[in-house]
């Protein structure tokens, strides 16, 4: 699953392209269905569907892997009576609830606090979870299957030392039930899973960022490239909500390499990489005021030395998520259709930004060809 970037440098034979035709161990390609989870029934992200197909592999004496990017227990604590939900005070983000430290958790500061029992609003009791993570997934597995063995790996379950090495100790041994996210994506070999549950396939298709759907597709690719070897065949269930969206229909019926090509063309028609070079100016302060006048000035003292074909200018803009940490922060976008004019023009106004006097009451960054936008 190269990345768009790389399959374009090998078609301008920048790169070479060595393709694999086989799957390791002579293992043939899994069988990959998806489950239209519309107007199904659902306890915890779990179809009536996929709880059989696990029943199917188990009574086979084969392992199934349910693969959720997700930590914690539930994405959101939330008021059942007015919505309010538990959102993290230094960030722009609603809190996860986890269950083995029975705190909720902000996955992007770090932040905690305690779970509260009535509503920081309408003061009610009705206070509800929504959504799930591994460990609820852990939770309910473990109620529809209670003689089987399950793991659960992901970063939580490994922050002891050692961890992570019992984890996968178990996993080749008596587990039958893996429960994971990213981190078994890849790079792992587990000779007797033939099943792996991608529990929400919808997860990218609809990112801010222009690589969310490419990652998507990678990490599809990447997990179902778990199931199944040479003596074993493997299959491959995706659960959806949008079982006809067009890149995940061409991801599926045509493979990786025609879904990445179509993915070029969309990057072509935007003037997005790897047809155009970006960099991003990213800002943060105390105060909202201090990030938009930095970036403000960036972009005046930017204009006076560029032409206008030489570049484009995005923003400012508030990041996607505005405030983190405590911190509010903002993005200008520089977009070259030459690496060479995005090189030139950088050598000469990062020096004009290390003198401006406002600089030092920001932090900032500049990132040559972004990988997120985030």
């Amino acid at each position: 699953t190269p990345a768009l970037e790389s399959i374009y440098n090998a078609k301008i034979k920048k790169y070479r392209h060595i393709t694999l035709s086989k799957r390791a161990g002579a293992a043939a390609a899994p069988q990959v269905s998806l489950i239209d989870l519309r107007n199904k029934k659902i306890k915890a992200g779990l179809s009536t569907e996929l709880i059989e197909k696990i029943k199917v592999h188990l009574q086979a004496d084969n392992q199934v892997l349910l693969f959720l990017n997700r930590r914690g227990y539930a994405s959101v604590l939330m008021c059942h009576q007015c919505g309010w939900m538990a959102k993290c005070r230094h960030c722009d983000a609603r809190m996860t609830l986890h269950l083995y430290t029975e705190r909720l958790h902000c996955h992007h500061c770090g932040a905690s606090q305690r779970p509260v029992d009535t509503c920081q609003q309408c003061k009610t009791p009705d206070i509800i979870t929504v959504g799930q993570g591994t460990e609820r997934i852990e939770q309910i597995i473990t109620e529809y299957f209670p003689e089987q063995t399950i793991i659960r790996i992901d970063r939580d379950s490994t922050k002891s030392r050692g961890r992570m090495q019992e984890l996968l100790a178990a996993a080749h041994g008596d587990a039958k039930i893996l429960i994971g996210t990213q981190m078994l994506a890849k790079g792992h070999h587990f000779p007797n899973l033939t099943l792996v549950a991608i529990l929400d396939g919808d997860n990218g298709l609809f990112s801010i960022d222009f690589r969310g759907v490419e990652r998507m597709g990678q990490l599809l690719v990447q997990v179902g490239g778990r199931a199944g070897r040479a003596d074993r065949v493997g299959e491959v269930i995706i659960q959806t909500h949008h079982p006809d969206h067009f890149h995940l229909q061409l991801l599926l019926q045509q493979g990786y390499h025609r879904f990445a090509k179509e993915l070029l063309v969309e990057r072509q028609e935007a003037e997005m990489p790897p047809f155009t070079y970006l960099a991003l100016l990213r800002s943060e302060a105390k105060h909202r005021e201090t990030t938009q006048q930095f970036l403000i000035e960036a972009k005046n003292v930017l204009q006076q030395i560029v032409t206008k074909d030489q570049i484009t200018i995005l923003g400012p803009i508030p990041a996607p998520m505005e405030r983190l940490g405590g911190r509010y922060r903002g993005h200008l976008l520089l977009q070259a259709a030459k690496r060479s004019d995005l090189q030139s023009i950088l050598r000469n106004w990062v020096p004009l930004l290390n003198h401006a006097k406002i600089a030092k009451k920001v932090r900032w960054s500049l990132d040559v060809d972004p990988q997120e936008l985030t």
